[in-house]
């Protein structure tokens, strides 16, 4: 579902803490640069959104948010023992960030429906 089709759904974007290029360009409306940020989520390591996915979050999402490496850790583990899925740290920066509202206790979330986006299976479970 888009937001053209349900426009009292909230979007949020999540991202790294150590990559938070698109969440500051979101709240100053002036699209910002990152320069080699370390961070677990590798698909996220861009040193900016581009001139086109930055018109496209600031036209769809209602918020953008960042989350931290641990909590990108953490949710990437609960996943694979409570969900039984795989999935690579970017992919999991929608449902750290889903987790990290829902501990914040943020008004508004208790009872929502939430849709989450998991997305990647590319983890080298190897420790290497």
């Amino acid at each position: 579902m888009c937001k053209n089709e349900c426009p009292s759904c909230r979007v949020i974007g999540v991202e790294p803490a150590a990559a938070d290029d698109a969440t500051r360009s979101f709240r100053d409306g002036v699209l910002r640069t990152v320069r080699n940020p370390v961070t677990i989520a590798d698909g996220a390591r861009t040193p900016y959104l581009g001139r086109y996915a930055f018109a496209l979050v600031c036209a769809h999402a209602d918020e953008m948010m960042t989350v931290r490496e641990d909590e990108i850790e953490t949710t990437m583990g609960l996943m694979m023992e409570r969900l039984r899925v795989v999935v690579e740290p970017t992919g999991a920066l929608a449902m750290a960030g889903a987790i990290a509202l829902a501990r914040s206790g943020r008004a508004g979330l208790r009872g929502a429906r939430v849709g989450v986006v998991i997305s990647g299976g590319n983890v080298d479970l190897s420790g290497a």
